[in-house]
């Protein structure tokens, strides 16, 4: 399914800022054990970016007093299309901010907002570019990560979210997971502007919080070499959840905690959702099989924990919320 068309193009999840509270171990956990590159680094950031990406970083790490999210980004086409969001969210009367260029290391000018639903996004549309390393196969270390994929959102009112993503935002919806019963109603969504299964994921639970970021590795080879490294070298309890494959995206995974507890995921093998007529993929939400196409039972955590997200206004961390009413048929899927 396609989303409307606004008088913007945004292209793709763009990257991510995790809040560290030790950068020295934090860098030995994605640059020596996974193998992200180190782009540039100062007193309090390391940017990092992965072997296919093309520009400055798609992850950055930010030394903080306590872990969780300071933001995570889409970019876009060009500078007219940051002008064209900024009266977007002018009109939705959110709160939002300019960046100057530099600002955030190696990106041009970029507008920062807190969306409805309290989450901070950033768009952009220029950054540094940088050599292209796909083919320096020698300097290829622990998962081989290729590029930033998606974002995952918790969040308490999915169906909101989700109207503004499609309606607003032109992102186009493949799969979604809806409650049982007789009227269904939204509980996830899988929402994309490039032509995979998704840039973000929207997610019923408490929030404002970001569940992981999703890093695209070059196949299931990568997953297992990664999760080698990590055993060997002091982080088996970093491994989460997996490896395995998913129902829903059909990629296989492995998610990860950082020493801080943020997590991220290893992702490989989704699909192509180019055709215009896509029409998308439904799950029950008490169908395990969405999950683990094999069955596996999800560890507790994967479904309580998920990382604070840092308010844009006040610089503090969003006070989590929970999901009121679960089984809303104000937004059914049948209308979609």
């Amino acid at each position: 399914m396609r989303g409307t068309a606004p008088d913007f193009n945004i292209v793709k999840a763009g990257h991510v800022e995790f809040l560290v509270t030790d950068l020295s171990r934090a860098r030995r956990f994605y640059v020596d054990a996974l193998g992200f590159i180190v782009t540039s680094e100062d007193g309090g950031h390391i940017y990092l970016r992965g072997m296919e990406d093309r520009h400055h970083h798609s992850l950055v790490l930010t030394k903080s007093q306590a872990p969780g999210v300071g933001h995570f980004a889409f970019r876009v086409a060009g500078e007219e299309d940051l002008s064209a969001l900024a009266k977007l969210v002018e009109s939705a009367g959110l709160y939002s901010k300019w960046l100057a260029p530099g600002e955030e290391a190696g990106q041009g000018r970029a507008l920062l907002v807190e969306d409805g639903a309290g989450f901070p996004v950033e768009f952009y549309a220029k950054m540094e570019a940088k050599d292209w390393e796909l083919q320096r196969y020698d300097r290829y270390r622990g998962a081989k990560v290729m590029r930033l994929d998606h974002f995952n959102v918790m969040l308490p009112d999915a169906a909101a979210a989700y109207r503004w993503y499609t309606d607003s935002l032109g992102f186009g919806c493949t799969e979604t997971t809806e409650t049982e019963g007789p009227i269904p109603s939204l509980w996830a969504a899988w929402l994309r502007r490039k032509h995979t299964c998704h840039d973000i994921a929207l997610t019923t639970g408490k929030g404002p919080r970001l569940h992981h970021a999703g890093f695209t590795v070059p196949d299931r080879g990568a997953i297992l070499d990664a999760a080698d490294v990590l055993a060997s070298s002091g982080f088996v309890s970093s491994m989460e959840r997996g490896p395995g494959r998913h129902g829903v995206s059909n990629a296989f995974f492995l998610y990860l905690r950082d020493p801080d507890g943020n997590r991220i995921e290893l992702y490989t093998g989704d699909y192509m959702s180019a055709d215009p007529d896509w029409t998308p993929i439904r799950w029950k939400l008490n169908d395990p099989q969405r999950q683990t196409l094999w069955g596996a039972k999800t560890p507790e955590s994967w479904f309580n924990d998920a990382m604070l997200v840092r308010s844009p206004r006040t610089g503090e961390f969003q006070k989590v919320t929970s999901p009121t009413v679960q089984d809303r048929p104000d937004y059914l899927l049948s209308a979609h």
